[in-house]
């Protein structure tokens, strides 16, 4: 028989009452090659690079070696060099490649080239363009088999591939004489040896990774000792304890998600924590506040965009979804992202790919997205303001975080901390809050939530005069301003404010401390300058 004489249907067998696939006479099993691309990924993630690269070619070598064994046993060839070239007709065969015309094997002079390959393919898609070729189990499976059908020890390399942005894929098979020293770099991934010691060490390594995540995602929602507790994340309320609960539950889950609550009451230090007990924790995280970039700009922030897109796109830039890769997004004050861009960010979270400004390619992204509103995003989408669409791919898991003032357990453990942290910054000497300022903190309304308190805390280290900070070392609005309980903060028994009464005074009077300088007093008060100029705007309708 001769190579070019080969047919599939002549060596698949489907027996379909067993359920079984007989390929050249061995059991063989159908996969989607979209999962093999998640295996890559996975071992990727767990053993790295090079110890996913050991896997998969010595995977492909073993599988190699037994096409070869069984298509001799099973034909009959006209000569052996019949059998050589029937591999990578084979290989063309499953579906693993497509060779360029012409080429027969990676043991010719000129070596073989692909034209496409779907190990190449898949580890774009799940991994983005490597900085090195990337067919290691094709690679290893053109050895196993060369191997086999020569009987001497061939090891093929490729050097050009489609994975690391080249045009087609190129293989040079050699023997290991024929080799000489250019094959020592390539051995340990094709024999078991010098890689399994390393290995081994970095399993380990990950599984302690692992096991310490695993540790400090339990120890999440736990409020630390009254006394020691931990800076914005103090949790003895209830409220509190149940956001932090489901933010413990969720995290080492990649499901995106959506968290809401008031200006300042946690929600980046959240979606830190999220991330930090997740298995994403060692790669990067991403946080860009939607609302403080200019709508023209926003697509090539998140998205990148290629040189000469725009007027002053000087080069390449990748964007925040790229930046992100392996790590976590956060999509802060998302509520403010305009309705034509809404439409771009559902399909980015659909399709897991992103388009740079001025690209007409597509780009796979690797991030877990977390997004973040102080709207009520549900009105919003039911009233046309934001897509609903886009709002329910968000929220496929929310966690709401509750203001300050329906968290009162936490304001003193919470301050306490917060004063601590402040007194290192600051190099001072501050150890505490008297009774009366501490008393004073509890009162207060906290308008601008946990950032606020952050805020008055430092006000406090910074004016104290000695080891404790007094009443008088609070900003005039929280020493005799806001209440709570229905009583005035000067204890003098007058009616109680509205809140919308005290958020008002309190934004009028920053805005007068900085000269109507609007992000200098949304700063003071830890809000967003488009949230200042919303209030703002509904303060000027409700005086006309």
């Amino acid at each position: 028989m001769r190579a070019a004489d080969l047919e599939l249907w002549k060596l698949l067998d489907v027996d379909a009452q067993e359920g079984v696939v007989r390929f050249a006479g061995e059991r063989a099993v159908i996969l989607d090659a979209g999962a093999i691309g998640m295996l890559r990924k996975e071992l990727v993630r767990l053993v790295g690079t090079a110890g996913a690269r050991a896997v998969l070619t010595r995977f492909g070598v073993a599988h190699g070696a037994r096409m070869a064994e069984a298509m001799a046993s099973r034909l009959a060839w006209d000569s052996d060099a019949e059998l050589h070239g029937a591999g990578a007709l084979l290989h063309t065969l499953q579906g693993f490649i497509r060779l360029a015309p012409g080429d027969t094997s990676p043991l010719a002079s000129g070596g073989a080239t692909l034209l496409s390959s779907y190990e190449a393919e898949q580890h774009l898609v799940h991994l983005g363009r490597a900085e090195e070729p990337v067919c290691w189990m094709l690679a290893g499976i053109a050895s196993g088999y060369m191997s086999r059908a020569t009987g001497e020890e061939i090891y093929v390399v490729e050097d050009r591939c489609i994975g690391r942005g080249d045009a087609v894929c190129h293989f040079q098979g050699r023997t290991r004489a024929a080799w000489g020293a250019a094959i020592e770099e390539h051995l340990p991934f094709f024999r078991e040896g010098d890689l399994d010691v390393s290995l081994r060490e970095l399993v380990a390594a990950r599984a302690a990774a692992g096991r310490a995540l695993v540790a400090r995602a339990r120890a999440l929602p736990s409020a630390a000792p009254r006394g020691e507790p931990l800076p914005a994340l103090v949790a003895e309320s209830p409220a509190m304890q149940r956001a932090l609960e489901r933010a413990r539950r969720v995290a080492p889950v990649d499901s995106t998600i959506l968290l809401t609550g008031e200006s300042g009451a946690g929600k980046e230090r959240v979606a830190r924590l999220i991330h930090d007990a997740s298995a994403r924790a060692s790669g990067p995280f991403v946080a860009v506040n939607c609302a403080a970039i200019p709508e023209a700009l926003l697509e090539s922030e998140l998205f990148g965009h290629t040189r000469g897109a725009f007027t002053g796109a000087s080069h390449d830039r990748a964007g925040l979804f790229e930046a992100a890769r392996g790590g976590t997004l956060l999509l802060d004050e998302v509520g403010e992202i305009p309705p034509g861009m809404q439409a771009k960010l559902l399909r980015a979270l659909q399709e897991r790919q992103v388009r740079r400004v001025g690209e007409n390619t597509s780009r796979p992204v690797d991030a877990r997205i977390l997004a973040a509103t102080n709207r009520d995003l549900a009105a919003d989408a039911a009233a046309g303001r934001f897509r609903k669409d886009l709002y329910y791919r968000l929220r496929v898991i929310e966690i709401h975080l509750p203001p300050l003032r329906e968290r009162r357990e936490d304001i003193a453990p919470l301050a306490r901390a917060l004063l601590a942290a402040a007194s290192r910054r600051l190099d001072r000497p501050v150890a505490g809050f008297t009774p009366e300022a501490e008393a004073a903190l509890e009162r207060h309304v906290w308008p601008g939530n946990v950032r606020e308190l952050e805020n008055a805390v430092e006000h406090a280290v910074a004016l104290a005069t000695g080891d404790v900070a007094g009443l008088d070392d609070l900003p005039d609005d929280v020493r005799g301003g806001g209440v709570a309980g229905g009583v005035d903060a000067t204890g003098g028994g007058a009616p109680a404010r509205t809140l919308e009464e005290v958020e008002r005074r309190a934004i009028l009077a920053a805005l007068d401390r900085h000269g109507g300088n609007q992000a200098r007093a949304a700063a003071e008060l830890g809000i967003g300058a488009s949230t200042l100029y919303r209030k703002l705007r509904s303060y000027a309708r409700g005086a006309g």
